[in-house]
């Protein structure tokens, strides 16, 4: 019995944390077919010894692969679609003004959370899980798709 009011409340709690994060005006078509699909994993387990760091001029020109890898996990979910105000993946009217402030202050309002008169950002895209450098390498991820 106690397992299952655990339980009971792990899901009640997985749905209003879930919902916070998403606008109030109800599912659209899209948005209700992005939910229907299985989430994809972040991160697996490697026991193959760590990779060399690359030399610094190279990291600079090539994009961190992380930031793919949480877009498509936890940032789709509303970038994708344009939930809740998000500016759109890849569209560059949505995202111009935003990144015109620079991105010091879209990897704060994504690390923090922010509401303006566009839209609502939750902190860390709803994922506290997520480390600082991954949400930085979201964020630069979806400003290089709409520059």
């Amino acid at each position: 019995m106690k397992g299952r009011n655990l339980l009971i409340a792990a899901v009640g709690f997985s749905l209003v944390f879930g919902l916070s994060a998403c606008d109030k005006g109800g599912a659209g078509p899209q948005t209700a077919a992005a939910a229907t699909k299985p989430i994809a994993p972040v991160a697996s387990v490697s026991t193959a010894a760590p990779a060399q760091p690359a030399p610094e001029t190279a990291a600079a020109a090539a994009p961190n692969p992380a930031g793919e890898k949480v877009f498509k996990s936890v940032c789709f979910m509303c970038h994708q679609t344009g939930a809740a105000g998000a500016p759109v993946f890849g569209n560059k009217a949505d995202w111009a003004p935003r990144i015109a402030k620079g991105k010091p202050t879209l990897y704060k309002h994504a690390l923090e959370g922010f509401t303006g008169n566009n839209g609502t950002m939750p902190p860390r895209g709803a994922n506290p899980g997520l480390k600082d450098d991954e949400v930085k390498a979201a964020v630069d991820y979806m400003v290089a798709k709409a520059s």
